[in-house]
């Protein structure tokens, strides 16, 4: 609850917070003075590209003098708008003041010499509402209008003004698809975080009701697959300043305690086997048939915790828009329904994305020894995006053990391993859990991950005929070195540190539904072992791995594995005596020793640095001191981050004992939004991280780089205004470019020549190219591209005019995509936003509409509209539709303005997808 409270001479806000709401140490009650510290800021999301919501939830943070910061989601309806509204009036009543000089704190020094004042000005790649709290300075009549998206009436002008403003305000980062990478030592946040001294809470309440655990399909905690993770408002973020850790001595060294604890857990812990029933069933969009207990109940004893992941739960357009899906209730139903008699159940948590979902239950008597519960999804469909493929996952912590169970649905078709092997690349990389008290953990940042699901390694180099031979003589294991997913394991591209038990079981794909027979279609699937179970971590035993023929529900076998599991168990009399010890050292440390750090590298150039192209350079650190130092990257001086949105230091902060070494790896990575400050020069590969040790020293770390422009990212009349490939020209006339709102053409000549291409060139070539070779495409713009093809078209049409674009059509479908979803201004223009949604019941309004777009805006929207309507006459082969395409273009070409408080409503998302529809369905005379 948080209420407006005004006084006398200053007004506070008040928030009245359960302990999930705090970001850091949890407080009953809290009174934040409305002054110059305080701080609001939106978490900003990106622009989706199948922007369905899953909530209409507003997400705020709150910053200010003696209080943690908060993290505060409001209903996005009109009182919270009118609450937000009365918030900022307060704010902007703030008489400004001048900031005073910052006192140095003593004892500290500088590693390096001082950082000129222009390399860090405040005023480098930061939002507009970010410098607003920082300076202090906003525009009165218009700072409400600009803050939350509220426009009284459209002005053609600021069409042009408004060039680029989707890249000025940062929005959540979108990492690469790179590998996992093994936990580090130094940065890992304790995956077992300890009960507090002497008697530890109830662990009752930690642990959520069955009504609140679970994630109803319309508000599912999880978000649409573009949206990585809400809470991260940049990819540059660093936990400490998501957190009280590092910001008072009291919370520094709870944090200290909380480290030494979980160096020393073998001192107080007990390993106590448990067992968990892991399953995996693709149900092929069908409803639930009887009973499920043959595959849940098949052992005699009762397991403690079940974790059961389903694929292709519902195969219908509307599951795939992320809307509601009644299969959903019905199968959690069915499982509650044939869980082990011998036990009584309580659901822990459930998530879906579109078909796949995982759902997980404890035996009642573990219940309160559940703590730390967390659920995310991954989509790696089109554009790594939409939910048709990709992943779910729960983590948890019980006793002491850290728990991950990832429920996946890799791409399919026999000959597509390599984008399987993309799929899990991508899962393991963007899969990120946020926990209030530690940094974001990722997958195998946990004790122990279970990884089950519709992998969808198929046999290769083997005929039907010669699989069912093989499988009717019982030669399994022969029949296995064909199999897909042991050989890409062998060559350690997937699954590297995961095991797999033996397979005694015959593959449990592809059935004719309903029955026990192989696949009988036309297109006659060969059989394979589509349905796998795989685990990594210690004091992990396999007691079986089954498949379920009895069930024929769907063309898939469930498939179960039962484990035996050591989980730490907290011995309280030993820990207590651990954690006494343990603030005994800190004392005497303390009053002995300060800190030291040394870094093996403080001067780093990036060179060709080019769009969604990721480099990493390393430094390594080391502890030369006598005591436990902690560090952190902290912002500079009226910056919100520790750096630029195109940069990225992991770990960002942590602990070093003495003697100690850290590897830290610098990431460069320009994604859309940084893309369109970079190409117009108005931002540089040009950074200074300051690396801070607590008790101790600054070290400043400096960034530097050259930057390789790009077509993505640049708005559509520079483009038109462009005959040659982009890096051909000079970075000042791409400057004039941006700059200049007459014909200004980067060719020698006249006549003609001076005239601007009526669309790009760059989104001729990709559309001419699937418009020639593509529109039979089956699943054209639903199956993803390659990532090493689609570097090679950014890199084709940013250095040349090919006569033919280099790799497969669903690269170029996706390069289309990308290319649209980057543009700083939408092809409708943001302030045209509202009157498309107004118009879209009207097609002649929506066509008046049109016509009042900028020139190079309406050529490309009636050039697109005639290219998808002549995609739609070959929907019997490219499996696409009205609906589908209206939908996936409208979230790219309709896009809301980027200061928009809050997700685009149900209502606007279903406006804009008929404005679309209207073009889609009108004769090729449009």
């Amino acid at each position: 609850m948080a209420a407006l409270s005004p006084a006398s001479n200053q007004a506070s806000l008040g928030v009245l917070a359960n302990p999930d709401s705090v970001v850091s140490s949890p407080v009953p009650q809290l009174s934040i003075p409305i002054n110059r510290n305080f701080q609001i800021i939106n978490e900003a999301e990106e622009a989706l590209l199948i922007d369905f919501p899953v909530d209409n939830y507003v997400r705020i943070r709150v910053r200010g003098e003696g209080a943690p910061e908060l993290l505060l989601e409001l209903q996005g309806n009109e009182r919270s708008q009118k609450f937000l509204s009365q918030l900022k009036r307060a704010q902007q009543q703030v008489p400004h003041k001048v900031a005073a000089p910052v006192r140095p704190q003593r004892g500290l020094k500088a590693a390096n010499p001082p950082i000129p004042t222009s390399a860090v000005t405040p005023n480098q790649n930061h939002s507009t509402l970010a410098k607003q709290a920082a300076t202090g300075k906003q525009d009165p009549p218009n700072s409400l209008a600009s803050d939350f998206g509220f426009e009284d009436k459209f002005n053609s002008l600021k069409v042009e003004e408004k060039k680029n403003q989707q890249n000025r305000i940062v929005a959540p980062r979108e990492p690469p698809p790179v590998p996992p990478l093994p936990p580090r030592k130094a940065s890992q946040a304790p995956s077992n975080p300890v009960p507090p001294v002497p008697t530890p809470k109830d662990r009752s309440s930690s642990i959520q009701s069955k009504d609140s655990s679970f994630i109803t399909p319309a508000r599912q905690e999880y978000r649409s697959p573009v949206d990585r993770l809400d809470r991260s408002p940049s990819w540059s973020n660093s936990p400490t300043t998501n957190t009280l850790r590092f910001s008072s001595q009291a919370g520094q060294r709870e944090y200290l305690i909380k480290h030494h604890l979980a160096k020393k857990e073998k001192e107080y812990v007990d390993i106590h086997n448990f067992k968990f029933f892991t399953g995996t069933w693709n149900v092929n969009g069908q409803s639930p048939e009887g009973s499920l207990k043959p595959w849940l109940c098949c052992d005699p004893e009762a397991p403690d915790v079940y974790a059961l992941g389903f694929q292709e739960l519902d195969l219908s357009k509307e599951a795939f828009f992320y809307l509601d899906s009644s299969k959903e209730q019905l199968w959690v139903e069915a499982v509650e329904r044939s869980l082990h008699p011998k036990a009584r159940y309580k659901r822990v948590q459930v998530i879906r994305l579109v078909g796949m979902m995982l759902v997980v239950f404890v035996n009642k008597v573990h219940k309160s020894y559940i703590k730390e519960v967390a659920a995310e999804h991954v989509g790696t469909g089109i554009m790594g995006k939409m939910g048709n493929k990709g992943g779910v996952a729960v983590r948890f912590v019980f006793h002491n053990t850290s728990f991950c169970f990832v429920n996946s649905h890799l791409a399919a078709h026999v000959e597509d391993f390599e984008r399987r092997n993309q799929d899990y690349k991508d899962i393991c990389a963007r899969m990120t859990f946020h926990l209030l008290d530690y940094p974001p953990l990722s997958i195998v940042k946990h004790d122990v991950v279970i990884w089950l699901g519709d992998l969808n390694y198929r046999l290769s180099s083997i005929d039907a005929a010669e699989v069912k031979r093989l499988i009717s003589q019982n030669e399994l294991k022969a029949l296995q070195t064909y199999d897909q997913l042991n050989v890409q394991r062998q060559t350690k591209r997937v699954f590297t540190d995961f095991m797999e038990g033996e397979i005694n079981f015959i593959p449990t794909y592809k059935y004719d539904t309903k029955t026990d027979r192989w696949d009988s279609s036309g297109k006659c699937r060969v059989p394979a072992w589509c349905d796998r179970i795989l685990w990594r971590g210690g004091n992990v035993k396999q007691l079986d791995y089954r498949s379920h023929m009895e069930l024929q529900t769907s063309d898939h076998k469930p498939v179960s594995s039962l484990f035996s599991v050591g989980v730490k168990v907290v011995n309280e009399q030993r820990y207590k005596k651990v954690f006494e010890d343990i603030v005994r050292k800190l004392d005497r440390m303390e009053n002995d020793c300060l800190p030291s750090l040394t870094l093996s590298q403080t001067d780093f150039t990036f060179e060709n640095v080019k769009f969604r192209q990721l480099q990493k350079e390393r430094f390594v650190i080391t502890n030369d001191g006598q005591v436990l130092c902690s560090f952190a990257f902290i912002p500079k001086l009226n910056d919100s981050q520790y750096c630029k949105s195109w940069l990225r230091a992991e770990p960002s902060d942590g602990f070093l004992e003495p003697n100690e070494t850290l590897e830290i790896c610098l990431e460069v990575y320009v994604s859309k939004d940084s893309v369109t400050l970079l190409n117009s020069g108005q931002d540089t590969i040009e950074d200074i991280l300051v690396l801070h040790l607590d008790r101790g020293k600054d070290f400043f770390i400096t960034i530097s780089g050259n930057y390789l422009p790009s077509c993505f990212g640049t708005s559509l009349d520079t483009l038109c205004r462009m005959k040659k490939p982009i890096r051909e020209i000079p970075i000042t006339k791409l400057i004039d470019l941006e700059k200049s709102k007459v014909s200004f053409l980067v060719v020698d000549g006249a006549g003609n020549e001076d005239k601007p291409l009526k669309i790009p060139k760059e989104v001729w070539l990709l559309v001419n190219h699937l418009y020639t070779k593509s529109c039979q495409q089956e699943d054209l713009f639903l199956t993803p591209g390659l990532q090493e093809e689609l570097q090679s078209i950014f890199d084709c049409l940013d250095t040349s005019i090919p006569d033919s674009i280099p790799g497969c059509n669903h690269s170029v479908a996706e390069a289309l995509l990308i290319f649209l979803e980057a543009l700083p201004e939408p092809v409708v223009c943001y302030e045209l936003y509202q009157r498309s949604l107004e118009c879209s019941h009207d097609s002649r309004l929506c066509k008046q509409l049109i016509s009042k777009l900028p020139r190079a805006h309406r050529n490309v929207f009636r050039y697109l509209m005639a290219f998808l309507r002549e995609l739609l006459k070959h929907s019997h082969k490219n499996n696409l539709t009205a609906s589908l395409i209206a939908s996936l273009f409208a979230s790219l070409l309709i896009r809301p303005p980027p200061n928009v408080v809050g997700r685009q409503s149900q209502p606007d998302r279903q406006k804009a997808i008929n404005f679309i529809l209207g073009f889609l369905m009108a004769g090729d005379e449009e």
